[in-house]
């Protein structure tokens, strides 16, 4: 059974390692502002996929990625050393998506935030189809039956003496 805890510290200080070896030791002009954001390890702790984002456009991205290839070997012998372990694992760079999902979400929040002003602004010029207040009030139901209850009588033409009368 594999231990995910160990597996976490492991890709933790990975993480840590990859990021301080390429600030100090990796001299690559292609190396743009990297970021390393992630750190997985498989449970054998075999494997460790390690994300990054790159501060600029595609051709900074690409560079840095390959500058990130060249440089794995320097990196993965750095890992194995500072960390101790009796199998250092292979390392895989992956760009990570989050800068796209964030830019995605923001322009979706921008055009939530435009729909709602229009909704504001429609609601403020709009006026009530009916009444202000369409429903009924419970007071103005009884009054209302004993009203209808005296027009009753008066439509049956008056009351019981006068129909005795008649």
């Amino acid at each position: 059974m594999t231990d995910t805890a160990r597996a976490r510290k492991l890709a933790d200080r990975i993480r840590v390692v990859v990021a301080e070896t390429l600030q100090r030791r990796i001299k690559d002009p292609r190396l743009g502002y990297v970021t390393i954001t992630d750190t997985r390890v498989t449970g054998d702790l075999r494997e460790a996929t390690v994300f990054y984002t790159v501060f600029g456009d595609d051709e900074e991205r690409a560079a840095s990625a390959a500058a990130l290839e060249s440089a794995k070997g320097v990196l993965r012998s750095e890992v194995g050393r500072q960390t101790g372990v009796r199998f250092t694992p292979t390392l895989t760079f992956v760009a990570d998506a989050i800068p796209e999902n964030a830019r995605t979400i923001e322009d979706l929040l921008a055009k939530a935030r435009a729909a709602d002003e229009e909704v504001r602004k429609t609601a403020t010029d709009a006026s009530y189809a009916g009444e202000a207040d369409p429903y009924r009030k419970p007071a103005e139901d009884e009054d209302e039956d004993q009203h209808e209850g005296d027009d009753k009588g008066d439509a049956e033409g008056g009351t019981e003496a006068e129909d005795g009368a008649r």
